[in-house]
C-alpha cells in the first residue's frame, strides 16, 4: 500500500495509471484489487437482475396461477428495470466516488433478493405483487454500468481491453451463475425452517444433470434467499476493500453524503421506468396503450430529462458536464455496436428458458379444423434448466477473449467479424424456431437451435470486449467512464426488448420473426462500423 493510500485511507488523492513507473510501483495493486472485489459483487448483481428468467419457469412447473404471457412481463419488468438504472448509475461514480457506489448498490441487492424469496412462499398473491419484486431486482442491472465506469478510471489505456473484458466477462457469469446455482438450490431446504415449506411440481423440471419429475418437493423461495449468503460477505469486502479516486470524484462528499446522492438519483431512475410500464403492460396492470417500440425510446428520454431537472447544486454541475458525451457523434453509434453484443447478450440470457420451455416442451399439433394448436405437453420436452446456462456461460467466459484480441487487432475490425456472424446465425435461428415451432416432435430441432444460440452468445461475448476497447481508444479518460456507462445503459434494454419481442412472435405463431427483425438490425450495425471506422477515409480508423 503506498504511503499516499495510507494516509488517506480509502480515498486516493492522486492516481496516474498512464505514468509506467507509478503504475508498477503502485498503481498496479492497487487497481488490481479493486478489480477483484469488483468481479464477485458484478456477479451478484447480474444473478439477481437476471434470475426471474429461471424463476419464470419454475414457476410455470410449480402452477403458480398466471398465463406464460403474464410471466414474460416479468422478465420484461426486470429487464427495463435494470435497463433504466443503468442511466444514472453511469454517473454515480464521479458523484459519489468508486468505493461508496460499489459498496451501496451491491447491498442494495439485499432487498431484492429478501423480497422475492419471501413472495415466491405465496403462489396465491397477486401478479403484481411478483412484478413489483422484478422491478426491485433491476437495481443489480443497473450495478455494471457503475462498475464499469469505476473500473475504467484505475488502468492505463493500453490494458483497458482487458481489464473492461475480465470485469465484464466474469461479472456476467452471474447469468450462467444463477442458471445453475437456483435450479439446484431449488432441490433442497438450505435454510431449513427458516426458509419455509417446500411446493411439489405438477410438471417436470431439470437442473444441468437433467429433469426432476413432477411430484418432487421444491423450494422455489431458494431463488431469492441463496444471494443473501453471498451479498453480506461482498458487502463487507467492497467497503474495506475499495478505494475513491479523488481525481475522479472530487466532490463525492462523506459517506452519508455520497449515500444520499446515489439513493436519489436512484429514485428518479425508478420514476419514469414506473410510468412507462403503466403505460405499456396490459390490463389489470397497466393501460396496454405503448408498443415496445415507443417505450423503450420514451422511457430512457424521461429517464435523461428527469435527472437532468431534478439534480442540484454540485449534482447538478456534474451531471450537466458529463451530458458532453451526448454531443459527440460516436457516443451514438457505439451505443447502437453495443446494443449489437450486450444488448443481445442480456436480451437472450432473459429469454432463453422460457423459450426453451414454451418452445420444445409442447407437441404442436393441428385440431380437427387444422388450425395449429401449441397446449399440448410434449412426452419428450428438453428441460430448460438444463440447457439455458450453456449459452451464458459461453458468452461471457468468450468476453475477456474478445478484450485481449481487441487490444491486439483493433476493437472495430473485431466487431465487424462477429457482426456479420450474428447476421447468419440469427437468420438462421429464426429458421429452425419456424420449424419447431410448427411441429409434433420439435424436440428433433433442438440441437440445432441450442447449436446457434451458442454460436450467436460467444459473437456478443467477443463483441462485447472488442467494442468497450473502442471505446477506451477514441475518448479520454474524464468521458470515456460516462461513455461506457451510457452506452451499457441502453444496450441493456435488450433484456426489455428480447422477451417481449419473443413472447409476443411465439404468441402469434411465428417465433422466426424475431429473430429475422434481429438479422435485419445486426446487417444496419455491420455497416454503421465499417462507416465510422473501417472505411478508408473514416475520421477516427481502428485499426
Amino acid at each position: 500500500m503506498s504511503s499516499k493510500e495510507r494516509q488517506s485511507g480509502a480515498d486516493i488523492m492522486d492516481w496516474q495509471p498512464e505514468d509506467e513507473q507509478f503504475w508498477e510501483t503502485t498503481g498496479k495493486k492497487i487497481a488490481y484489487r479493486n478489480l477483484m472485489i469488483s468481479i464477485p459483487a458484478l456477479l451478484c448483481g447480474f444473478a439477481v437482475w437476471g434470475m426471474w428468467g429461471i424463476i419464470t419457469v419454475q414457476m410455470l412447473n410449480l402452477g403458480f396461477p398466471f398465463k406464460p404471457s403474464e410471466l414474460f412481463t416479468l422478465t420484461a419488468i426486470s429487464g427495463i428495470a435494470g435497463a433504466t438504472m443503468r442511466i444514472p448509475a453511469s454517473f454515480l461514480v464521479r458523484l459519489a466516488g468508486g468505493r461508496n457506489t460499489i459498496f451501496l448498490t451491491t447491498s442494495m441487492l439485499l432487498s431484492p433478493a429478501l423480497g422475492t424469496g419471501i413472495a415466491l412462499q405465496h403462489p396465491d398473491w397477486p401478479l403484481w405483487v411478483f412484478q413489483l419484486m422484478a422491478l426491485w431486482s433491476g437495481v443489480g442491472g443497473g450495478n455494471f454500468a457503475s462498475s464499469m465506469s469505476n473500473i475504467s478510471t484505475f488502468f492505463p489505456k493500453r490494458l483497458q481491453g482487458t481489464a473492461l473484458g475480465l470485469n465484464a466477462g466474469l461479472g456476467n457469469f452471474g447469468v450462467t451463475t444463477m442458471q445453475i446455482v437456483i435450479p439446484l438450490l431449488m432441490t433442497m431446504s438450505v435454510l431449513g425452517a427458516l426458509g419455509g415449506e417446500p411446493m411439489i411440481l405438477v410438471k417436470d423440471s431439470g437442473w444441468i444433470f437433467g429433469k426432476i419429475p413432477a411430484g418432487t418437493p421444491t423450494w422455489i423461495q431458494n431463488a431469492g434467499f441463496a444471494w443473501v449468503l453471498s451479498l453480506v460477505p461482498l458487502g463487507v469486502l467492497c467497503w474495506f476493500g475499495m478505494n475513491n479516486l479523488k481525481t475522479v470524484s472530487p466532490e463525492a462528499g462523506s459517506p452519508i453524503v455520497a449515500f444520499t446522492k446515489i439513493a436519489y438519483l436512484y429514485t428518479l431512475a425508478f420514476l419514469p421506468a414506473i410510468f412507462m410500464l403503466y403505460l405499456y403492460l396490459p390490463a389489470p396492470t397497466g393501460l396496454g396503450i405503448l408498443s415496445v417500440w415507443v417505450a423503450v425510446p420514451l422511457d430512457i428520454g424521461l429517464a435523461v430529462l428527469t435527472m437532468r431537472l431534478a439534480a442540484f447544486g454540485p449534482m447538478k454541475e456534474n451531471v450537466v458536464k458529463q451530458f458532453a458525451i451526448f454531443r459527440n457523434k460516436h457516443t451514438w453509434s457505439l451505443t447502437a455496436l453495443y446494443i449489437v453484443t450486450f444488448g443481445s447478450f442480456i436480451g437472450f440470457s432473459m429469454v432463453l428458458p422460457l423459450a426453451i420451455t414454451v418452445i420444445f416442451g409442447i407437441s404442436h399439433l393441428p385440431d380437427a379444423a387444422g388450425v395449429m394448436q401449441h397446449t399440448l405437453k410434449n412426452p419428450n420436452a428438453v428441460s430448460a434448466l438444463t440447457y439455458s446456462w450453456i449459452g451464458p456461460f459461453v458468452g461471457a467466459a468468450s468476453r475477456p477473449i474478445g478484450g485481449w484480441i481487441s487490444d491486439k487487432a483493433g476493437g472495430s475490425i473485431v466487431t465487424q467479424i462477429i457482426s456479420a456472424v450474428m447476421v447468419i446465425a440469427s437468420a438462421a435461428l429464426g429458421y429452425v424456431m419456424m420449424q419447431a415451432y410448427g411441429s409434433a416432435t420439435p424436440e428433433q430441432y433442438f440441437p440445432a437451435f441450442l447449436g446457434l444460440f451458442i454460436l450467436l452468445f460467444t459473437a456478443t461475448g467477443i463483441g462485447n470486449g472488442s467494442t468497450f476497447r473502442t471505446i477506451g481508444v477514441i475518448f479520454d479518460r474524464q468521458q470515456a467512464g460516462p461513455v461506457l456507462g451510457w452506452t451499457s445503459a441502453v444496450a441493456a434494454y435488450g433484456a426489455f426488448i428480447a422477451p417481449v419481442v419473443i413472447g409476443d412472435q411465439i404468441k402469434a405463431g411465428t417465433p422466426q420473426f424475431a429473430m429475422y427483425g434481429f438479422a435485419v438490425f445486426y446487417a444496419f450495425c455491420l455497416l454503421l462500423n465499417w462507416w465510422f471506422y473501417l472505411r478508408p477515409g473514416a475520421e477516427i480508423r481502428n485499426p
